[in-house]
């Protein structure tokens, strides 16, 4: 099976193949070609120079071989023939992402790429890139499956699936890195627990832990030491946990402690720091430019950049929260591209797997429309990915998915239409812009930012 990544170049690329290689090496491996796709040759040089030293170090003589590696700067060319498509586009790279943050911060919002002010930005520039690559793939592979991991996830998974169909099955990593660390804190087996888990990318809640044939979640919500063993469990607080029931994805700190959020993130660039997204970018501006430069130790230099890029993760709400500490497990990076080869496996070999995605709801929760796609526990197999019944959302959840929700169908809205009203209302009416006004600025700060939206709104 053919293999193509669109956004080859990202940094996490390595990540999948890894997965790829591991799965050659125990000889159960399902793709045999491996195309990426990248409009910036650089990258392109800089990660398939890291991907061949990963393939040097592959033990091939104990399984199958790796996969065959090919670059294309083509968009057809890379998806023509494929049987799996990955999508991982970042549309204006992480210079964008900096202004994502900067222009919120600006506007005295939360600055984060994919929730709130951010989020709405980084959706309207992304939309019409990822559909023009999904009606390329409905065009000249029609058969192939898309495994969108682009952000913010819910939202293009939901715009793909207007031309895909059943067909583009979104996914993230935090809901199954939130049950895995929940399920250690109960030295309980990962693999032996379903994690009842149910909202939107970056807006869930973990309800529950089946272990043994009961609910293990209230045992950890009583259970001070437990909770304090764990990411989610020192960030939000054991007062507030056992106040909701449940434990939220670590995204909806951004909602719960706000203010909090957002001073840490204005004492951090006061004290002369810099946004996450700045970070990123001398992180892998260096990265780039010396792994093309010194392809020998690319495989080195990306684990080095790796692994500074982990332990900064969510840092200004870590220290928010009083200076939470990432675990160890935390920076092995693994997380998204199991959930992308799990999906894959399923589909390709039809071997049924339970796996928290993003699909279209199907009735899966009764607080939001059919067609709404949501991150809820599915079946995947060959015919794709059904979402299972779920109990329903407790007001509270259910009153911030829908507002979330309607923001997402306003930006969608506006890049249908190519109105700016649309666009507007998404900024005004999320829960973390808390003005009309702020929203104006927000349009116009984003709009004067990234000239290309001109082309996008083209109207009132």
């Amino acid at each position: 099976m053919r293999l193509t990544i669109l956004g080859g170049g990202g940094f996490r690329v390595p990540l999948v193949h890894r997965a790829l290689l591991d799965d050659a090496a125990l000889g159960t491996a399902v793709i045999s070609e491996l195309v990426l796709f990248d409009t910036d040759e650089q990258r392109l040089r800089a990660i398939g120079a890291v991907l061949e030293r990963q393939r040097d170090a592959h033990p091939a003589e104990h399984g199958a071989p790796a996969p065959v590696l090919r670059a294309e700067t083509d968009p057809v060319a890379a998806v023509r023939g494929a049987d799996m498509v990955f999508s991982a586009i970042r549309v204006g790279g992480m210079a964008g992402r900096v202004l994502d943050e900067r222009v919120a911060l600006d506007a005295g919002v939360i600055g984060q790429e994919t929730v709130g002010a951010g989020g709405i930005s980084y959706g309207l520039r992304t939309l019409p890139v990822a559909l023009r690559f999904a009606r390329t793939v409905a065009e000249h592979a029609p058969d192939a499956w898309v495994v969108n991991f682009t952000n913010p996830a819910g939202l293009v998974t939901e715009a793909m699936a207007g031309v895909l169909g059943d067909r583009v099955i979104g996914i993230c990593d935090s809901p199954v890195g939130l049950a895995r660390r929940a399920a250690r804190a109960l030295g309980l087996d990962p693999a032996r627990v379903h994690a009842d888990y149910a909202g939107l990318n970056h807006l869930g809640w973990l309800r529950g832990l089946r272990a043994d044939g009961r609910d293990r979640m209230p045992g950890l919500l009583a259970d001070d030491g437990a909770l304090a063993s764990f990411e989610e469990g020192r960030l939000f607080g054991a007062r507030w946990l056992r106040a909701l029931g449940c434990v939220p994805n670590e995204y909806l700190h951004y909602y719960y402690m706000a203010r909090e959020a957002h001073a840490a993130m204005a004492r951090t660039l006061a004290e002369g720091g810099r946004t996450r997204g700045e970070e990123l970018v001398g992180q892998q501006t260096a990265f780039y430019r010396e792994a093309a430069a010194r392809p020998a130790d690319a495989l080195a230099l990306w684990e080095a950049a790796r692994l500074e890029r982990e332990a900064g993760y969510m840092a200004d709400n870590r220290r928010a929260a009083g200076g939470v500490e990432r675990d160890a497990e935390d920076l092995d990076g693994g997380g998204y591209e199991r959930v992308a080869l799990a999906v894959m496996r399923a589909v390709a070999r039809d071997e049924p797997a339970r796996l928290i995605v993003n699909v279209p709801n199907r009735g899966a929760l009764a607080c939001v429309d059919a067609d709404a796609v949501v991150e809820v526990p599915c079946l995947v197999d060959a015919s794709g990915a059904r979402p299972l019944a779920a109990a329903p959302l407790t007001g509270h959840q259910a009153g911030l998915v829908q507002a979330v929700k309607a923001v997402e169908r306003e930006v969608v809205e506006a890049v249908r239409t190519g109105s700016r009203t649309p666009a507007l209302r998404a900024f005004a009416t999320h829960p973390l812009v808390d003005s009309v006004t702020t929203a104006r600025a927000l349009l116009d700060g984003y709009t004067e930012a990234f000239p290309e939206l001109g082309s996008v709104l083209v109207r009132a």
